[in-house]
């Protein structure tokens, strides 16, 4: 038996879909443990690429399960279309299972989060008004709706009928909409259910079996550390945690079950929507990697925000998560830059800092001290053994290597599966 948990160490967006699709071949199940269809897995595979918003990225391996975890928020129109997108590739979701324990994204969810960015102003999160964060605020106010729910159409009916009618007051009252329809949803939900029926399961069930029996399990996270709504640049954060420590109570396994845990990063930064970003670039250099690294989002295709790497950040992620090793993605990225530069701490008047401050102005304010490196000017896309990359890169990677405190395990050199340098052997 082996669990494995990877999770994105930066503000998302870090390659991980690359990676556990890479990594899945080693595994039985693959589990996604938090957030919604706000975030998104781009996995190339041959003259192919899949985008995956819920569906974990291991089901393009036919022997590998796949289960949307009681953590996950599920959205039954989105998930459907992309169950019906991935068929039409060819790819077979008779080994998908859902916890009957997932919460479900409502319409209301997504009407409310549009309405209260929209009430912001200037002060704007970036959400991507898919609902996600008012889903999960019914969940902790324990008038959420979960998906053993939608299976009873008479107790839903009530579970919604009670819930809207405190949903269309707000809409009604506060933000002058129009209210939602009883009927409209509860028919339209209804026909989802019976479409999702047969992947509706108990799931912490079958993976405790599976796990007693020897099975490997990788736990598959969404976003990155840096949007953890506890630990990341709030308020402009994600409304779920995307911290190890969530992976086993998203999945449903025990804590002590998870025996490695991998942090994925790129070779340099990105991020979407608004907050902090100390070694945000602008033009030149930003655009180069913007455009070098085709950085648009998967789910709402936003042109991300492109900086060098931070360490500050990096080292304080490596070990609130506790990594046991880290990925870099993306390193082929940095193979047309003259140079390169690591962020190793801050400037904050006449303070140097060498962890990022909680106070979310402050962090604005940081200016970010560089290393500057020499960049090794020569490709290295498809590069899998690490004496076959240039010198410049090697002690590039060392030195964030010894930044983060961290053992490196593996390198990725171009998006195509394979494409990657095991510079460390892992126990999945």
């Amino acid at each position: 038996m082996s669990v494995m948990a990877v999770v994105g160490a930066q503000w998302g967006d870090e390659g991980k879909g690359k990676l556990i699709d890479e990594l899945s071949a080693r595994a039985d199940y693959v589990v996604r443990y938090q957030g919604g269809g706000n975030a998104g897995h781009r996995v190339v595979y041959g003259d192919t690429e899949f985008a995956f918003h819920l569906v974990p990225a291991g089901i393009l391996h036919p022997n590998v399960a796949c289960v949307i975890g009681n953590g996950v928020v599920v959205d039954p129109r989105g998930l459907l279309a992309e169950m019906e997108s991935l068929g039409q590739l060819g790819v077979d979701m008779s080994k998908l299972y859902i916890s009957e324990r997932a919460h479900v994204v409502m319409p209301y969810h997504a009407v409310l989060d549009r309405l209260e960015e929209e009430s912001r102003g200037v002060e704007k999160i970036g959400t991507v008004l898919r609902g996600i964060g008012p889903a999960y605020v019914d969940k902790y106010s324990r008038v959420g709706i979960r998906m053993a729910d939608l299976l009873d159409v008479d107790q839903f009916r009530a579970k919604l009928a009670t819930v809207l009618a405190q949903k269309n007051r707000m809409i009604t009252q506060i933000y002058n909409q129009q209210p939602l329809s009883l009927e409209e949803i509860h028919t339209e939900y209804v026909g989802y259910a019976q479409r999702l029926r047969p992947y509706i399961t108990d799931t912490e069930a079958r993976l405790h079996k599976a796990m007693t029996s020897g099975a490997s399990i990788l736990l598959e996270g969404a976003q990155g550390a840096l949007l953890d709504v506890d630990f990341g640049t709030y308020p402009f954060v994600t409304s779920s945690s995307t911290v190890a420590g969530n992976a086993s109570t998203g999945a449903g396994l025990p804590p002590r079950s998870i025996q490695h845990v991998l942090g994925v990063y790129k070779a340099y930064i990105t991020r979407v929507g608004s907050g902090p970003m100390p070694t945000e670039l602008f033009e030149g250099e930003g655009k180069a990697l913007r455009d070098a690294g085709h950085e648009y989002g998967t789910t709402t295709g936003r042109a991300r925000r492109c900086g060098w790497f931070d360490a500050v950040v990096g080292r304080f992620v490596a070990r609130l998560n506790g990594f046991d090793s880290v990925a870099i993605m993306k390193l082929d990225v940095l193979d047309g830059f003259s140079t390169v530069k690591i962020c190793t701490s801050y400037k904050l008047g006449d303070r140097e800092l060498t962890t990022p401050p909680a106070n979310t102005s402050e962090l604005a304010a940081c200016e970010p001290v560089y290393e500057e490196w020499p960049g090794w000017m020569t490709s290295t896309v498809g590069v899998t053994r690490w004496e076959d990359l240039p010198a410049k890169a090697q002690r590039y990677l060392q030195r964030v290597e010894e930044l983060l405190e961290t053992p490196l395990a593996l390198i990725s050199t171009g998006p195509g599966r394979g494409e990657t340098i095991h510079r460390r052997e892992l126990a999945l």
